[in-house]
């Protein structure tokens, strides 16, 4: 109830009495906690196993987290990292829960890994792709952020340049799609043949 369904413990609490169950929040905290405890080696294991990846998609997603005896919640941050769906073997995800949205956690999170980081255009990223970074990471850009500019100014009006770029966008987002079942070699030649003069036209 808790994950699946996002309910509150004392939500659950409150299900559970009207089924004449007494159980209270602080015995599912405990719960909780052993079950933190009993599962961090398998969420460390998957940290390790991640990083071992070349290609890596991170977001970071506003929670609501209660600020006990403030009677409300504060904004915290799930910040999930993924393995790219052309990687061999099984697809990977982490969580790592902070309490913002600053760049040092995905920095902290990434320290020593090497290869290329798909993100938005969030700031918070920045710092990893700088050439002092403990990390060596590479900027993958994402289109979807990008087509969502353009977007944008021709839903707010027929924009000819927004109009042109979202037709070539379009196209670009056709050559990926007729890409799907290639492997990596098939898709880079793919992709140098039919994306790269698209993309230097656009340029």
């Amino acid at each position: 109830g808790k994950y699946l369904d996002h309910l509150p413990l004392y939500r659950l609490e409150q299900i559970a009495a009207r089924q004449q169950v007494n159980l209270s929040r602080s015995t599912m905290s405990e719960w909780i906690g052993r079950m933190g405890f009993a599962l961090q080696p398998l969420a460390s294991r998957l940290m390790e196993l991640l990083k071992q990846r070349h290609v890596l998609h991170a977001d970071e997603t506003p929670v609501k987290q209660l600020d006990p005896g403030a009677g409300k919640t504060k904004r915290a941050y799930l910040w999930s990292y993924r393995s790219n769906d052309l990687d061999t073997g099984p697809p990977i995800v982490v969580f790592d829960y902070q309490s913002s949205r600053s760049g040092q956690h995905a920095r902290d999170f990434l320290q020593g890994w090497r290869g290329s980081l798909m993100v938005d255009d969030y700031g918070g990223y920045k710092k990893l792709f700088a050439a002092e970074a403990l990390c060596a990471v590479t900027e993958l850009g994402c289109w979807a952020h990008a087509r969502r500019k353009f977007f944008d100014l021709q839903v707010n009006g027929a924009h000819p340049s927004a109009e042109e770029a979202l037709m070539r966008i379009g196209r670009l987002y056709a050559i990926e799609e007729a890409a799907r079942a290639m492997d990596h070699a098939g898709r880079a030649m793919h992709r140098q043949e039919n994306s790269l003069p698209i993309l230097a036209d656009m340029h």
